[in-house]
């Protein structure tokens, strides 16, 4: 690593981590049905919660205009306070969005001033910025779903933007381990390619993952290693959509389905690769990914199981979504010192 670089790579690790914080905070959102509390969006305005009792009811008057108060919360005696907490979390998770832009924009116009930057980091940097800025627009996107007919938003546009989060912090990841090691290393292309290929069902499970929030279809079929009634494919996994396909991507037991079953090729991938690095001579940065990937691999799978058969308690929820991003930490720096 280059002297130079330090303070623009703990300015990029800086961001990995509060992109972690707000993948938490997401999650907390999800759980607890908050993420409809806000009807609106402005970029100053919505800064700071209301200030006073008066500002509180005009927010809680515009919120029971919306579905989910129409269809849900109207019915379980909800009242002021109750709309506070959830508002809290939506706030919130919004909130460390606005911090993230002025953590990654400041800095970069600082060390664009100073020349701090190469020209290939600055143009990995304008692509962040792109991410940063569509990511937010993915939010409003997902929030606007939930906010015309139905008391919850799209599973589909729920995935899309918990992926895109989950994708815009390894991307992060990658330009910081670019700046921390830049010497390149002989690249062992079979291990490379295999954590490739894991890499993409990894990220093809996460966003089943928010198929399965989106739908909460981790309420049903809450048994293991068979789904109800002893079957590994249930019968109800065909028969909620019209067509398979339908049944794979919209319904609930089929989403379910398919994701408890690509755990298996995610583990069986990492685990593949974890055999087959042992016949090459890996540096000990390279042994280290391979190993703590295999390692969270497991425990992944663990928490996942123990997700379902509990009913997805909130604690245990966000844990398995929090593991799902150390996941996708150490296979990101894993395929970086197996590719550079």
């Amino acid at each position: 690593m280059k002297k130079q670089n330090f303070y623009v790579i703990f300015w990029l690790l800086s961001g990995c981590l509060l992109l972690f914080i707000m993948v938490i905070v997401g999650g907390i959102t999800r759980l607890t049905n908050s993420g409809l509390s806000m009807t609106d969006w402005h970029l100053i305005n919505d800064t700071f919660p209301p200030m006073s009792q008066e500002k509180w009811i005009e927010y809680f008057e515009e919120y029971k205009k919306y579905p989910e108060y129409l269809l849900v919360n109207q019915y379980k005696d909800f009242q002021l306070e109750d709309y506070k907490f959830i508002f809290f979390w939506e706030w919130f998770h919004r909130f460390i969005g606005r911090i993230i832009g002025l953590v990654f924009i400041i800095p970069f116009i600082y060390f664009l001033i100073k020349k701090r930057l190469d020209k290939s980091t600055i143009k990995k940097c304008f692509i962040l910025l792109g991410m940063g800025a569509f990511q937010g627009f993915l939010g409003w996107f997902m929030v606007a779903s939930g906010l015309k007919d139905m008391p919850d938003v799209s599973h589909y546009r729920l995935a899309i933007h918990l992926t895109f989060a989950f994708i815009t912090f390894a991307y992060t990841l990658w330009v910081a381990l670019d700046l921390i090691y830049p010497s390149r290393n002989e690249i062992i292309k079979p291990l490379r390619n295999l954590a490739r290929v894991s890499l993409v069902f990894l990220i093809a499970q996460i966003i089943y993952g928010g198929f399965v929030a989106g739908l909460n279809a981790g309420l049903i079929h809450n048994h293991w290693p068979l789904m109800s009634d002893g079957q590994f494919i249930h019968d109800s996994v065909f028969i909620e959509q019209k067509t398979l396909f339908l049944n794979l991507v919209e319904g609930k037991s089929g989403v379910q389905f398919v994701h408890r079953t690509m755990a298996y090729f995610v583990v069986g991938l990492i685990v593949a690769l974890f055999i087959r690095s042992k016949k090459y001579m890996l540096s000990n940065l390279q042994k280290t990914g391979v190993n703590t990937l295999v390692i969270f691999v497991f425990l992944q799978f663990i928490l996942g199981v123990f997700t379902l058969l509990y009913g997805v308690p909130l604690w245990l929820g966000l844990v398995h979504q929090i593991m799902a991003f150390l996941l996708l930490t150490a296979m990101t720096f894993t395929l970086h010192r197996l590719s550079k």
